[in-house]
């Protein structure tokens, strides 16, 4: 999934979408591991997509610490 489409998740969906990631990056080492997993290029495109969501998430957190008027440094 793109950035752009994560972004028009809301905050729960996303919590939703990171969860089916890492399970999904679970299941998927665990088939890396037993020698049944058939496209090793998944494992990266998993890892990749919960580096987005998690980017995201980020962004979106320094979003709402900027409009609140903290700063990173206190």
């Amino acid at each position: 999934m793109k950035a752009s489409q994560l972004r028009d998740l809301s905050d729960d969906e996303l919590a939703r979408k990171m969860g089916e990631t890492r399970q999904e990056l679970f299941n998927l080492r665990f088939q890396s591991a037993t020698g049944a997993l058939e496209n090793s290029a998944r494992l990266r495109t998993a890892k990749r997509e919960i580096a987005r969501i998690l980017t995201i998430r980020h962004e979106r957190d320094a979003r709402a610490a900027r409009g609140r008027g903290m700063t990173r440094n206190g």
